[in-house]
């Protein structure tokens, strides 16, 4: 297993249960406690992509920083939007199957939106990351057996670029993990600035020791 490249210095939790956001973190060594917040994420009539995932993530974040107020909380909230059109998660097979018929052979934007969260401090700050994802143009039998192979269905736009939906696409945009359902770079620059998280090697030379 590779050595961590950062390491916390300070509590850090993650208020979603997606398991491809834990991974991401963890992967650069950040493996912090999840606790999933339950809200409302009902779209407001209106309300387009950015103020949606913006509004989740701040929602989610606040929830979680009240019953953890000492601790910096992560949320975030990805969807997929092809003009005015914002997709959600697929309640059904069958309705991701239409989904990826619509995307198929144009071009979408996913968003990201993201929230660190300290209620001692009254500590909030987002930000909202897009991507542009262009599909292939695949035939309708072709889509309908991803959306049968049971992957879509827990994700924004019915599709997983780091899994079986990888083929689907043809090309990225923009950040590849906001795709997932975390924008990295963007996150991880704001933990160290924060101080919330160290480079793993400055750590263990003792240079950035207190």
């Amino acid at each position: 297993m590779p050595a961590p490249v950062f390491l916390l210095k300070k509590p850090l939790l993650l208020a979603s249960a997606s398991p491809r956001r834990r991974r991401l973190l963890a992967a650069v060594g950040i493996d912090c406690p999840v606790h999933p917040a339950a809200i409302d994420e009902s779209r407001l009539p209106g309300e387009n992509g950015e103020r949606y995932v913006l509004r989740l993530a701040a929602a989610k974040a606040q929830a979680v920083a009240e019953r953890f107020p000492a601790s910096f909380v992560l949320a975030a909230d990805t969807v997929v939007c092809q003009g005015k059109w914002v997709v959600g998660k697929p309640a059904s097979p069958e309705e991701a199957a239409r989904t990826l018929v619509s995307l198929a052979g144009t071009s979408h934007r996913v968003l990201t939106g993201y929230c660190l969260a300290q209620k001692t401090t009254d500590l909030q700050i987002t930000g909202c990351v897009v991507s542009r994802v262009r599909f292939a143009d695949w035939d309708a039998d072709i889509l309908a057996a991803y959306a049968a192979c049971g992957e879509p269905l827990d994700k924004a736009g019915a599709y997983g670029i780091q899994g079986a939906g990888a083929f689907l696409v043809e090309s990225v945009s923009g950040s590849s993990t906001n795709v997932i359902g975390l924008p990295l770079s963007e996150v991880i620059e704001l933990l160290l600035d924060l101080g919330v998280i160290v480079p793993a090697a400055v750590t263990l030379t003792g240079e950035a020791e207190e």
